[in-house]
């Protein structure tokens, strides 16, 4: 069987799409690849053409509720550490909602809402490479510890030797 390579890229409708692509843009810092105002944006991490499309919701359109079935949020990956801290002071400086923020031990993660109130996260690996975090991952359960973004990097968990969730 086939299987995906990766991720492609996330299509939001919005409801204002220059409000988003400003978001997008000045505070999570995306780039633009295209922007027809007021209809459509494509944006970029920099490295394909596009890896979010926001388009204009219809005008009846019904917001996302929390919680409901379908997309929970997405995230984006920044470099490092000291990335996401400017990540998040950018957020708080433009006034935006920070869900929470937390350590998932494989993560470190600041969970926002967008101007329509999407939640996206970014984040910064904790592991060097990913053969370690699959180790970790998989030998570890899921958490979530509150983290003070303002403060260091934390110090990087141990990988328990214990395998929990076994490759297939």
């Amino acid at each position: 069987m086939s299987a995906p390579k990766e991720i492609g890229h996330l299509v939001l409708n919005v409801t204002d799409i220059d409000r988003s692509v400003a978001f997008y843009c000045d505070v999570v810092g995306f780039q633009k690849s295209r922007h027809t105002p007021g209809v459509g944006a494509f944006l970029t991490c920099g490295v394909i053409h596009h890896n979010l499309a926001l388009f204009k919701a219809a005008p009846d359109a019904v917001p996302l509720q929390k919680g409901q079935v379908g997309l929970n949020h997405f995230a984006f990956k920044v470099e490092n550490y000291e990335s996401l801290q400017q990540a998040h002071d950018r957020l708080v400086e433009a006034g935006a909602v920070i869900d929470h923020i937390v350590d998932h031990g494989i993560t470190r993660s600041v969970y926002f809402l967008d101007p329509d109130g999407i939640v996206m996260e970014l984040f910064a690996d904790t592991f060097a490479d990913q053969a370690e975090g699959m180790r970790y991952i998989r030998s570890t359960r899921a958490h979530a510890d509150p983290l003070d973004i303002t403060g260091p990097e934390p110090a990087k968990p141990e990988i328990p030797d214990e395998v929990l969730t076994p490759a297939r």
